[in-house]
C-alpha cells in the first residue's frame, strides 16, 4: 500500500514557539484524524484539532475542523521546519510551518 515509509526532514534552528510567532495567524495542528489522501492526485483532507493563533500567540483551542490542500503544494509551501525533532516510528521531523492551507469548520 502507498504511504510514507521512511521520512527524515532536516530541521531548522527555530523552536515551535518561534514558528508560532512567525506564523502570525493560523492553525497550530496538534492532532490529525482519519485518513484523506488521494495517492493519484495528491489531494489531502483530514480532520484536525489544535489551537487558533493570532498575532503569533495561541488564543483558544479548536476542534472538529478540516484542513485540506494538495500534498505537492504543501511541500512547496513549507516555510520552515522546527528544531523540535520528534521520532515517530520511521518518521522524524520537527514542527512544520506551511504557508497556506484551507481550514474549514466552526
Amino acid at each position: 500500500s502507498g504511504g510514507v515509509h521512511n521520512l527524515f526532514v532536516t530541521h531548522g534552528s527555530e523552536d515551535q514557539a518561534a514558528l508560532i510567532r512567525r506564523m502570525g495567524r493560523g492553525l497550530l495542528v496538534t492532532e490529525l484524524m482519519g485518513s484523506g489522501l488521494n495517492m493519484v492526485t495528491g489531494d489531502y483532507s483530514r480532520g484536525a484539532a489544535g489551537f487558533w493563533v493570532e498575532n503569533g500567540e495561541i488564543q483558544f483551542p479548536v476542534q472538529e475542523v478540516t484542513i485540506a490542500g494538495n500534498m505537492r503544494d504543501m511541500f512547496k509551501q513549507i516555510v520552515a521546519v522546527g528544531s523540535d525533532l520528534e521520532l515517530r516510528s520511521n518518521i522524524r521531523t520537527g514542527s512544520v510551518l506551511i504557508e497556506r492551507m484551507t481550514v474549514a469548520g466552526s
